[in-house]
């Protein structure tokens, strides 16, 4: 995504935006500052983010949305806490407090990040002159933060590796997959948060994979589930399988992020000891009712003991209670891959499989939950109809 010129920034379309709803509330009522021809009087205490803000201007309108969104991992970025927190002990949440406000509270999603202005950690800019849009353009919402692996990945940026079919067959778009509910903290289910009359109040989600697993790709291949599709495999292996397991090809690892402030910039910045394509299948790490599978992709996080040592020595003093090998979702799915060759490209395939000898020695006891000890054996393989 090309950063964008100042001016093209702040260019209100007047035009187009007046037509809108939006376009027939007062500039101040949303951005405060004073009515004036006069520039600087106009901008006195003007607020240039408003949904950014607190209260979120936003909720005034959208009622549905209050108390909702600001409890969703795109505001709260409760992910990243989820991590921070089991990985360390309390002593040490002061000074990561501070290193989060540094290195990753900018990932911060507001309505306006999604709505009217690219992500403010990309640049901001108005999308299309300040008129809203109902749904967020992939390249320059979405992937603007979700680019270096799922976009890349999708999109089909990463080198010898085609994109997603999705994207590739059906011009699909993120929110085709991920509906307002789920970017909005919304669960699609009512149940699913307001199990009875006298609970409802919603929990924010601890992590993106927490709660029911939503999008499935059984919710628009049913018939995967349903065993009609005459695939063999999809009936002999069930729920053992994630669907990536077969669907998936390479994807994209890192190791070593480290963090630091730059002794002549003053600024914030992050480096990462490498990065590379991987496939590797390990044991399922969030095994659940609607996560049963035995095996899943897994990526390597570029999280490692040391990785916020600027801040403070050992921060990450309980590092091993999480692995480094994740969960993983690779959004490069194709219809042939080399794992629905044949049975034995999986089964008997050691280079398939996250084995101990392809940790590194420093995290293998962060990691025995998804190590696969025993690789599945080769089986015969089934002989074509004469």
């Amino acid at each position: 995504m090309a950063p964008l010129e100042p001016w093209e920034k702040v260019l209100v379309n007047e035009t187009e935006f007046s037509a809108t709803v939006h376009g027939h509330i007062e500039c101040t009522e949303c951005h405060s500052g004073a009515q004036s021809s006069d520039k600087d009087i106009a901008h006195t205490d003007l607020i240039k983010r408003p949904s950014d803000s607190e209260p979120n201007v936003c909720y005034d309108c959208h009622v549905d949305l209050d108390g909702v969104y600001s409890n969703s991992l795109h505001a709260t970025l409760q992910g990243y806490w989820t991590v921070l927190d089991s990985r360390s002990a309390p002593e040490s949440h002061a000074a990561l407090e501070q290193m989060f406000g540094n290195h990753c509270s900018n990932c911060h999603a507001s309505c306006g990040s999604c709505h009217v202005s690219q992500p403010a950690n990309v640049g901001g800019g108005l999308f299309d002159g300040h008129v809203f849009q109902r749904t967020p353009p992939m390249t320059r919402s979405c992937t603007a933060c979700h680019g270096s692996r799922v976009g890349n990945e999708y999109l089909g940026k990463n080198e010898g590796v085609p994109g997603d079919v999705h994207f590739r067959e059906g011009r699909m778009n993120c929110v085709n997959c991920h509906t307002s509910h789920e970017l909005h903290g919304q669960p699609s289910e009512c149940t699913q948060c307001h199990t009875a009359p006298e609970e409802m109040a919603m929990a924010p989600a601890e992590h993106r994979y927490d709660g029911v697993q939503l999008p499935t790709c059984e919710s628009c291949h049913p018939n995967t589930t349903l065993g009609s599709d005459n695939i063999e495999m999809h009936t002999v292996h069930g729920a053992d399988l994630s669907c990536q397991v077969c669907h998936s090809v390479s994807y994209t690892s890192c190791d070593g992020c480290h963090v630091q402030v730059s002794d002549k910039t003053g600024n914030p910045f992050f480096s990462t000891e490498a990065t590379y394509a991987t496939f590797l299948i390990g044991l399922n790490p969030d095994r659940s009712y609607t996560r049963p599978y035995k095996f899943v992709p897994l990526r390597h996080v570029p999280s490692s003991p040391d990785s916020f040592s600027y801040y403070g020595e050992d921060l990450l003093s309980n590092f091993d209670a999480r692995s480094t090998w994740v969960y993983a979702t690779p959004h490069n799915i194709q219809l042939k891959t080399p794992q629905t060759e044949s049975c034995n490209a999986c089964h008997g395939n050691l280079g398939l499989f996250l084995t101990v000898d392809k940790v590194a020695p420093k995290e293998v006891n962060a990691n025995l939950d998804v190590i696969v000890d025993e690789i599945p054996a080769p089986v015969e393989e089934p002989q074509p109809s004469q």
